[in-house]
């Protein structure tokens, strides 16, 4: 494989570039820079096609968190989470797709979040990102069925990462979004795997892990007793961490 990575952060730039170099990848490039930012994105993409000759597969990855209610949450922080989280996604599926169209196949793997169907309270400006790649990806499954270029969208549930290492939210949100994920019993490596096991069988959906299939059709059959259910979880989760001791 030849790779190309990109992230905000030359220091982990560097180690992912290492590990990939460690693990046999032919090639890694790196490019240190904001998905926010549309020039980038494009000429991250486009040195890569000029230098490799192509690109055969597209995964936008970036993210970051933002919770708290709807008048709470400031106008800055709505504006940072839809520029990386939406319009990185957008960013990058501009780029690509042209390259993609010229060799007549590609694929393009964007990482949403089971957020974006849950629609959990004080979530808002992270579900409604998620929900848009979701979007978003359906849409381009349509517009690019008859040019070989394949679009799969993950939605997977808490694993740790360190996506809450940025997260904008007040205390309460953060605490209870720290709970969940070190309590997740599952890591990106196992993501990882299961996630490009199902893009392998041409998946345009991919919900991980398995009991959050259960969920996703929950909410697609039973929208309105589904969303009351996330609600009186959200309300177990807040009980359970008023009893739990400090530390």
């Amino acid at each position: 494989w030849r790779i190309g990575i990109v992230d905000i952060d030359a220091g982990r730039l560097d180690e992912a570039a290492a590990e990939l170099a460690a693990a046999g990848a032919a090639d890694v490039e790196r490019w240190a820079g904001d998905v926010a930012s549309e020039g980038f994105v494009t000429g991250a993409i486009e040195a890569f096609c000029a230098r490799f000759g192509g690109l055969d597969v597209l995964v936008n990855n970036a993210g970051v968190a933002v919770a708290g209610g709807i008048d709470v949450v400031s106008a800055d922080d709505w504006r940072w989470i839809v520029d990386i989280n939406l319009l990185g996604v957008v960013w990058g599926c501009r780029a690509a797709v042209p390259a993609m169209r010229r060799q007549g196949h590609g694929l393009i793997l964007s990482i949403a979040s089971s957020a974006g169907f849950a629609s959990a309270p004080q979530m808002g400006p992270y579900n409604a990102t998620k929900a848009a790649v979701i979007s978003l990806s359906e849409t381009l499954a349509a517009e690019l069925d008859t040019a070989g270029i394949q679009v799969s969208c993950a939605m997977p549930g808490f694993f740790r990462t360190h996506l809450l290492d940025t997260m904008r939210a007040p205390s309460e949100e953060n605490a209870m979004a720290h709970q969940l994920m070190d309590h997740s019993g599952h890591d990106p490596t196992e993501a990882a795997q299961a996630i490009l096991a199902a893009v392998a069988k041409g998946r345009l959906y991919i919900v991980w892990p398995r009991e959050y299939r259960l969920l996703w059709a929950l909410k697609r059959w039973f929208p309105t007793w589904f969303l009351g259910r996330v609600r009186g979880f959200r309300d177990t989760q807040i009980r359970r961490g008023a009893r739990r001791p400090p530390g």
